[in-house]
């Protein structure tokens, strides 16, 4: 069962965290990462949804991509993905660049996703010119699929045409399509020839029996050992179905409250005493009210 992919493995998807005045604190990453690799994460995705990407801008994500690698001085294998996508050709580029240039493995690349009503040709050309400009020979490029968010699905002919031009460069996808048919049918359709990190943890266990070759979620800030258990039982060809358990349990709770980033770090300060990190409008703080609702209900599953 041991899955030989440099890239497999659990991820968190990195909360961002920023100041009272909104402005992002670079200084604090790198003890977030540090947080979550003493806590089972093979490494993390920095700007992704739950660290609300879309709302940073290119260089504010490439100062704290420089302080983030400082995880690696004490975690050496410690990896870091980027989110890069943006609905721009030449900035997607340029940070995509950059991302690398500063020492990522891999970038998660969403599809531009102003346009939604495109074409896969159209899509397979922007990613092409990505991956032709910006990925090096031998780094990696995930696509991002998270339709109900982006608007942009990425079809699975779109990842086979990319597999096939770019076989050493375009590596796989982050599966955030939260449908436990989607997860199959990757797997029916790849297997292992993709990689495939899934996005939702409640579909862990069937995504990794399905082919996956690991998980970015945004429950791994808080409860990345219980994801950690179960990528080691199907290593041992077992299931951790209380682990998996747990994992549904937390999510159920998560998705009463949305969005994730102002859940999580409320969650993370309560729990664990790392500051309450602002996020940035127009997300807003969870309030006083649902803050005690959620801390009642999700407490129980913390130390599970």
């Amino acid at each position: 069962m041991n899955d030989d992919h440099p890239l497999s493995g659990v991820y968190a998807a990195a909360l961002t965290p920023f100041k009272p005045d909104y402005s992002p604190d670079p200084t604090a990453l790198p003890i977030l990462l540090d947080f979550l690799a003493r806590r089972g994460c093979h490494g993390a995705l920095l700007f992704g949804t739950t660290g609300e990407g879309p709302s940073l801008a290119p260089q504010e994500r490439l100062t704290l991509l420089h302080t983030a690698m400082e995880v690696r001085q004490i975690h050496p294998g410690f990896r870091l993905l980027v989110g890069t996508g943006t609905p721009s050709l030449e900035e997607t580029v340029e940070l995509t660049r950059a991302a690398f240039e500063i020492g990522a493995d891999g970038v998660v690349v969403l599809p531009p996703y102003y346009y939604r009503k495109v074409s896969d040709e159209g899509l397979y050309l922007w990613y092409s010119q990505v991956i032709k400009r910006a990925i090096p020979q031998g780094k990696a490029l995930l696509g991002y699929h998270i339709p109900a968010v982006s608007g942009v699905p990425l079809s699975l002919d779109l990842l086979a045409r990319l597999k096939d031009t770019y076989p050493d460069r375009f590596a796989g996808i982050k599966d955030s399509s939260a449908e436990a048919d989607h997860a199959l049918q990757l797997g029916k359709r790849f297997g292992k020839d993709l990689l495939v990190l899934n996005g939702t943890d409640r579909l862990f266990t069937l995504a990794l029996q399905a082919g996956a070759s690991g998980c970015i979620t945004a429950l791994a800030n808080l409860f990345s050992p219980n994801l950690r258990r179960i990528w080691e039982a199907h290593q041992r060809g077992e299931e951790d179905s209380q682990a998996q358990e747990r994992l549904n349990a937390a999510r159920s709770v998560s998705e009463k409250y949305p969005p994730a980033p102002p859940l999580l770090k409320l969650l993370l300060a309560r729990w664990h005493h790392f500051p309450l990190w602002q996020v940035r409008p127009p997300l807003l703080p969870v309030s006083s009210e649902v803050a005690e609702l959620v801390i009642n209900e999700m407490t129980v599953l913390q130390y599970g």
